[in-house]
């Protein structure tokens, strides 16, 4: 209760992605860097990553993204209320790629602004939206998560270029219109001591652009692998059993376990401690990589694709990303 409203429960009601057309796969990633298919696979799990061609831009997926997942939700872009964009990669420091979006797309009745929580970019979003509908101030929310990694990469550091893929997804959020088919809840956390572990030390007022930045190759992602490696399997397990508790529900409930995909055997070593067997936990990490705040909605799209995911089933989303930030979220799929 609110100023002594009654909060609306809220759902997803369309879902859509976007990925650019090339494909990056192991093979020529080998020829680019000293790595090798195998070397690859086996410790991460990924065969293949899409990425954006020169000149095109996050905001352009997240316009396709969002084009798709307003027409999925029978609605036109002057229907939005607000827009909110999970982004590390923003077209630029300013205007908000929000912004841009929302003069690409054609929303002019809504405003929004971007979220910046690396991995857990997509469901911070999606709280933060879901709180505002609830609220009644406003109808319909989109919620993009979109990046385009390849942007900010290092392709001649072999630890971090076979990691990352591009990438968008987007949610319309609407008050829920079925009993139970709704957002449950959700958890944010963050830890900013973990922020030396991964981060792109220029570019930002600490480190402005400069020679020196340039050739020190401070504007890529830099990446203490095994520190996130261990926080992301601890946080994962706790977030996810932080909203399932507060919610009073169990893992032995939960239909689909949608983690953020940075790693498979992160996801795995989580799902485990969780109880989760295999065949509730969605993984495509293969086909994209990392795409950052894409990966949830990348999974859940497939999921839907595959037949695992259908109405009324309990989902949980979990994150952990760059801060350190760590998210998730418990809900009824309602489409």
């Amino acid at each position: 209760m609110v100023n002594g409203n009654v909060l609306r429960k809220t759902r997803i009601s369309s879902l859509a992605t976007y990925v650019p057309p090339t494909i990056l796969d192991n093979h020529r990633l080998s020829q680019m860097v000293e790595t090798t298919d195998e070397w690859i696979l086996q410790r991460t799990g990924i065969r293949t990553r899409h990425v954006v061609d020169k000149g095109v831009a996050t905001s352009d997926m997240a316009k396709e993204a969002a084009l798709k997942a307003i027409a999925n939700a029978g609605l036109t872009p002057g229907d939005i209320d607000f827009l909110v964009v999970g982004t590390t990669t923003p077209d630029m420091m300013f205007p908000s790629t929000a912004a841009l979006v929302q003069h690409k797309i054609g929303a002019t009745a809504c405003w929004g602004f971007d979220l910046a929580a690396a991995c857990s970019g997509f469901t911070f979003s999606l709280g933060v939206a879901s709180q505002l509908v609830s609220t009644g101030k406003h109808q319909r929310a989109l919620v993009i998560g979109a990046d385009a990694m390849s942007t900010i990469i290092d392709y001649t550091d072999r630890t971090t270029c076979v990691l990352f893929g591009d990438g968008a997804g987007a949610v319309i959020v609407e008050p829920a219109v079925e009993e139970g088919l709704e957002i449950i809840g959700f958890e944010n956390e963050i830890d900013g001591s973990g922020g030396p572990a991964l981060q792109m030390p220029a570019g930002g007022s600490l480190h402005p652009a400069s020679h020196e930045t340039v050739d020190k190759r401070m504007h890529f992602v830099k990446q203490d692998g095994q520190a996130v490696f261990k926080f992301a399997v601890r946080k994962t397990e706790e977030i996810a059993r932080k909203v399932l508790e507060r919610n009073g529900h169990t893992t032995d409930e939960v239909a689909l376990f949608v983690s953020h995909q940075a790693n498979r055997r992160i996801i795995m070593s989580a799902a485990a401690r969780l109880g989760l067997p295999e065949s509730k936990v969605m993984i495509n990490i293969e086909d994209y990589g990392n795409t950052t705040a894409a990966t949830i909605p990348l999974a859940l799209e497939d999921a839907i694709r595959q037949g695992r995911l259908k109405k009324g089933d309990l989902v949980l989303l979990a994150s952990v990303g760059a801060g350190f930030t760590v998210g998730s979220v418990l809900l009824r799929w309602a489409i």
